[in-house]
């Protein structure tokens, strides 16, 4: 009885352990294309059926960018940047900040292409909705792309983006840790091109709620894999390489949706190893942590360096 009582309690252990091992699978294989992909499609319905942006599409958004949050829970990449680094506030204020700048466009400015008269409008609307939805992803894209590789080598732009790379930890709220002045930076030519192109306001919201979520994938503590689809969709297993502390060697994966660019330009880098213990985040010691002080720091410095100049 004692020995197959033991047999009993092995087998619930080992069917145990092969639930728990699917559980994990699912999660690393399943989150990005249930989550991202299913919040995709619930995105492009809304503009398939003609719905109103507000608020279905930043609601759906809105949930893709929670369901990352909760899935660090169970499966972190690193366990130790589940924990606060006295970062989460300052995220959180980065993050209201970025979203509500976000909503605006795609609210408000980005129906600056409705005002192009007909017959000047270069944008193919006559196209399958899906594949109108790309091509603004593409124009969009190259031009975060440019503005990203050239902060990395110009020394004021590189003051804008540096609260981006503060982080010591990448975790789900590190995909808005932008300076705003930066954000705008980066989103102007791809806006500029689109809407001097007469691009419906609908498409150009509907791609930046995408592409939010698609951010919160790129910067999570989330251990989950994508395949191949890394070398053409900027995921967390190739953008992580982008965030090492050594400088030099995080000239790579500028990509922030595609990495067909990187591909193209030379700046596409991948690896077996999954960053392994290289740490992230800035080697200057004393840049500041909190909010208000990551708004200013750059503005100071670039002031200090203009009276420098001047004497």
């Amino acid at each position: 009885p004692s020995a197959r009582r033991a047999s009993i309690v092995g087998t619930y252990q080992n069917q145990g352990t092969d639930m728990k091992q699917l559980a994990q699978s699912i999660l690393r294989w399943g989150s990005y294309p249930l989550v991202f992909g299913g919040s995709t499609l619930a995105i492009v319905y809304t503009a398939y059926a003609g719905m109103a942006y507000w608020p279905m599409v930043p609601a759906i958004s809105l949930a893709g960018v929670l369901a990352v949050a909760v899935l660090e829970r169970f499966r972190p990449f690193r366990a130790a940047w589940l924990a606060d680094h006295g970062d989460t506030n300052t995220d959180i204020a980065h993050t209201v900040v970025n979203l509500a700048v976000i909503q605006l466009t795609a609210m408000w400015i980005a129906r600056l292409g409705d005002f192009v008269p007909p017959e000047w409008r270069l944008f193919p609307v006559q196209w399958p909705l899906w594949s109108q939805l790309l091509l603004v992803a593409a124009v969009f894209d190259i031009g975060l792309y440019a503005v990203h590789r050239v902060s990395h080598a110009v020394p004021w732009l590189w003051r804008l983006h540096a609260p981006h790379h503060s982080a010591e930890r990448l975790y789900w709220l590190n995909g808005e840790r932008r300076h705003p002045l930066h954000a705008a930076l980066m989103a102007a030519p791809g806006l500029t091109v689109l809407f001097a192109m007469g691009t419906p306001s609908e498409l150009v919201a509907a791609w930046l709620a995408i592409l939010v979520v698609h951010l919160t994938f790129q910067h999570s503590n989330l251990d989950y894999r994508v395949g191949p689809m890394r070398h053409v969709i900027g995921v967390a297993e190739t953008h992580r390489w982008h965030h090492k502390r050594d400088f030099e060697d995080a000239q790579v994966n500028f990509g922030e949706f595609f990495m067909i660019w990187d591909r193209a330009l030379g700046t596409y880098f991948d690896s077996r190893d999954p960053l392994g213990d290289a740490a992230v985040g800035l080697r200057e010691k004393d840049y500041p942590r909190d909010y208000w002080s990551q708004l200013l720091h750059p503005l100071k410095r670039a002031a200090a360096a203009n009276v420098t100049s001047q004497k």
